[in-house]
């Protein structure tokens, strides 16, 4: 037998953030395809939709009315998932039956009161004002005193479980600090308790000098595969500079991370020449009042698409029994997406 390779040879790799591993099987990409295939819907969407609860001007089913906003937008989630007012209580029932109440607070980000934009396609001052969006939200929510984590994401795409196509994100703050971010913290902390540096600060400087899953970098930010991604074109975006939290950025660090939102949505769109749907958010420092050295600010992308702008990654069978599992190499998703214009595809027409 030849000598492995990790480019020919199934292999798992290790996420030293979560402690969890991924089995990755690169000879799958070679099988001949015989899932899934849908029509592509090339929708055209106006500018302003006057059926749109997120369009400025525009009544929501609570009954209230958004203002004529002109860049961005938050307001209090009309179906929030958590509530501030919920009263505190808990079930304790031995080992086994355990519950406890959760007070938090939902809200919605209108990155834009253009409903037929996306990331990708608003300028770079326009997503500099959703960062600073994000900014002040983490702040004032993360002050209450029963807040300990406030995390800002977006999905986009209706695969993605997004109900409306204006260009919007959520923010969910919480009583406790949540499994995934959990994860990374214990894992960040016990390894900044070893060395003195943030995980991820020496994992990019290690990523730098390879230069295997780099797509792109600017002043302050570097965005990359990681090598344990899970999902085909999965992607990170990590602060040359170790902070904490998103109130640390300077104004050209934000001016930086905006700019890097902005290129990778770009790539991502061009990947398939599709509106690229993902779920993607911030993790960072919670807001429990602690101190949080070990944290080291970074946004992750999660994409589902494979082979097409139809063809998508599942998440079944021995992904959902065992642990997540992907065929094409984190190397192999970099290089494509490394390739790809830096100009959107609707612009190169």
């Amino acid at each position: 037998m030849n000598s492995f390779d990790s480019n020919e040879h199934s292999h798992r790799r290790y996420n030293p953030l979560t402690g969890e591993w991924v089995q990755v099987s690169p000879h799958r990409a070679r099988r001949p395809w015989q899932g899934q295939t849908e029509e592509v819907a090339n929708e055209t969407r106006p500018e302003h939709d006057p059926n749109c609860y997120l369009c400025a001007g525009n009544q929501r089913a609570s009954g209230d009315k958004n203002p004529h906003y002109t860049d961005t937008y938050s307001f209090v989630n009309d179906f929030s998932a958590l509530l501030p007012d919920v009263p505190g209580g808990e079930i304790t029932d031995g080992e086994l039956f355990r519950a406890k109440s959760e007070k938090g607070i939902c809200k919605v980000i209108c990155f834009s009161p253009r409903h037929d934009l996306t990331v990708a396609e608003m300028e770079v001052e326009a997503v500099e004002k959703v960062v600073t969006l994000w900014k002040n939200e983490y702040k004032t929510l993360g002050q209450k005193d029963y807040i300990n984590h406030v995390q800002i994401f977006e999905n986009k795409g209706a695969i993605m479980g997004c109900s409306n196509p204006h260009p919007h994100g959520q923010i969910w703050a919480q009583e406790s600090i949540p499994v995934e971010p959990s994860k990374k913290q214990a894992h960040q902390k016990a390894y900044f308790d070893s060395y003195g540096t943030t995980l991820l600060s020496d994992y990019l400087e290690q990523e730098l000098q390879k230069q295997e899953r780099i797509i792109f970098e600017n002043e302050h930010f570097v965005c990359l595969v990681p090598f344990w991604a899970v999902w085909p074109f999965e992607t990170m975006i990590i602060s040359r500079r170790a902070v904490t939290n998103i109130l640390e950025l300077t104004a050209d660090e934000e001016k930086s991370l905006a700019a890097a939102y902005r290129q990778l949505a770009i790539i991502y769109d061009n990947v398939f020449k599709t509106s690229f749907p993902y779920s993607a958010g911030l993790h960072q420092a919670p807001t429990d009042g602690m101190e949080h050295t070990e944290w080291h600010f970074h946004m992750v992308f999660y994409p589902p698409l494979l082979r097409s702008a139809t063809v998508k990654k599942f998440m079944v069978g021995y992904e959902m029994l065992a642990n997540p599992q992907r065929d094409i190499t984190p190397e192999q998703s970099a290089k494509m997406l490394k390739s790809l214009p830096k100009e959107h595809y609707k612009r190169l027409r």
